[in-house]
């Protein structure tokens, strides 16, 4: 009994200084628009080049106004045509986007209507699949990217998972944790060797 006391002691201790987090957002085209809205403010807080992955479903539309502006998250980057099932409402084999460009605001120029993230001022596309470091210190906001929001609508469904690097305190504990879970198998083979 004493062994699995000490194997579930170390596995809590490695677990407990893993950290890991995962989160949905809902992030609105107009509410959140980088022009005339404000940044969804996630509140999650990152140092720069931790480890940062954002997803949004291709098929998750929103729009920058009249036809032909409905995209997914990567942004109005060439031809859309609706399903008849998607967010848009029109019919199967209407087309419902189209290349406009790009936006550019503070030092990003990103494609009209993609998802934008933003940490310490700085702002990074993040579009329907985003993984790698922080690229600043702070809070993440998220942003529908677009001159104007008058006219915007829909959203899309942000999903996050966040996995910081560990500190050299967090190392060290782990590193101890790991050695309890070699020791208690250490042990438990003397045992079984000493009694077998």
């Amino acid at each position: 009994m004493k062994f699995y006391s000490k194997l579930a002691a170390a596995t809590a201790l490695v677990a407990f200084c893993s950290p890991a987090m995962a989160a949905d957002f809902v992030v609105d085209a107009a509410a959140n628009s980088s022009s005339g809205g404000t940044g969804l403010n996630t509140g999650l807080t990152y140092n720069a080049g931790d480890t940062l992955t954002v997803s949004a479903g291709l098929g998750d539309l929103w729009s920058a106004g009249a036809l032909p502006r409905w995209s997914n998250a990567d942004g109005l980057t060439g031809p859309l045509f609706a399903t008849g099932t998607d967010d848009s409402g029109y019919a199967a084999g209407t087309q419902i986007g189209a290349s406009f460009g790009t936006w550019s605001q503070g030092s990003l120029s990103a494609p009209y209507g993609s998802l934008v993230g933003q940490l310490g001022g700085i702002y990074q596309l993040l579009g329907t699949n985003f993984s790698g470091p922080a690229w600043a210190s702070g809070t993440l906001e998220l942003f529908y990217w677009d001159s104007n929001n008058f006219d915007n609508s829909g959203s899309v469904l942000v999903h996050i998972d966040t996995g910081a690097v560990p500190e050299p305190a967090s190392w060290a504990l782990m590193l101890g944790g790991f050695g309890m879970v070699g020791g208690a198998l250490r042990s438990r083979r003397r045992l079984a060797v000493r009694f077998g």
